[in-house]
């Protein structure tokens, strides 16, 4: 597919993959892309930041290739690992064959034949259509020592495997990173990304948004919706619903014909929308229908 030649391009692009995008981060998108840069998106859980590597990589036509991040990864497990099962069949057929050289069997068996490729050595492959879409998922779940590697992997876009040498990537991935701040990414990480903050949208926006991805939802039905979410997000909650929960519950009531909201309907249905017991033992008894109510009376007329 033909690379992007506009910020209008890529919000055309996006679009077209069922993704709203403002203004603000079709620009640094576009910046990326152009420049070569990998893109640092932070923001809270839920606002969408890995459905942004997902559209960009079906918008260009290219792979996605995901690692997500845990605390304890380290580099061969983000880069590769050897399939010991293999190597381990490999040397008792060749005992069992009457045996074989040793310094023989050895370099036999650390070939690519018995080399699981990770995440990371995989963006470093020729891929058909064009250098993949790398998402490095919650970067915020790594630590120091993983940071470090990666900063070194993404200046060169090569990974070594002491037993093959170096891999460098003929042609550099698209990299995108994400965070949910749990914990502050090193600064030299941050300094080789262009970043963008992605906040929870906007009412429009976020209408927008669910019109997008549920456009079977009626008008009245997807403002009650958006409007009582965007209220439970100013509330002191451990864990504030996202657009996709806003998009689940939409689709829920849909599933269940409901035409409008009540505070029976958001008890029934409330799973959808938070997903720890203490928050949602907050809006028992009539503390929905306030925040409903206070939902109703902020809409303006349609």
């Amino acid at each position: 597919m033909t690379e992007v030649t506009s910020i209008d391009d890529v919000q055309a692009r996006l679009a077209g993959q069922d993704y709203v995008c403002g203004r603000a981060l079709a620009t640094v998108l576009f910046l990326s892309l152009k420049l070569g840069r990998p893109l640092f998106l932070e923001g809270e859980a839920g606002t969408g930041k890995t459905e942004i590597a997902k559209a960009v990589a079906a918008a260009l036509g290219r792979r996605l290739i995901r690692l997500q991040c845990y605390e304890g990864l380290d580099a061969s497990s983000a880069v590769y690992e050897w399939n010991f099962a293999e190597q381990m069949i490999a040397i008792r057929t060749a005992e069992a064959a009457g045996g074989a050289d040793r310094d023989m069997l050895k370099t036999e068996l650390f070939t690519e034949d018995y080399l699981i490729e990770r995440p990371l050595l995989q963006a470093m492959r020729p891929q058909a259509g064009g250098a993949p879409v790398l998402l490095i998922d919650e970067i915020d779940r790594t630590d120091e020592p993983f940071e470090a590697f990666l900063l070194e992997a993404l200046s060169d876009f090569q990974v070594t495997i002491p037993e093959l040498g170096t891999i460098t990537a003929p042609e550099p991935p698209i990299v995108i990173l994400t965070s949910n701040r749990t914990r502050e990414v090193h600064d030299a990480l941050k300094r080789r990304c262009l970043y963008h903050w992605v906040d929870y949208p906007s009412f429009d926006r976020e209408i927008e948004i669910l019109h997008a991805r549920a456009p079977e939802a009626a008008e009245g039905l997807s403002r009650e919706v958006v409007a009582f979410v965007q209220r439970l997000r100013t509330e002191d909650l451990f864990k504030k619903p996202g657009v996709a929960e806003t998009i689940d519950w939409a689709k829920c009531l849909l599933a269940l014909d409901v035409l409008d909201l009540s505070p029976e309907v958001i008890a029934d249905t409330i799973g959808a929308v938070l997903k720890y017991q203490d928050d949602i033992q907050r809006l028992q008894g009539s503390e929905a229908k306030r925040l409903l109510d206070e939902a109703k009376a902020s809409l303006e007329p349609v």
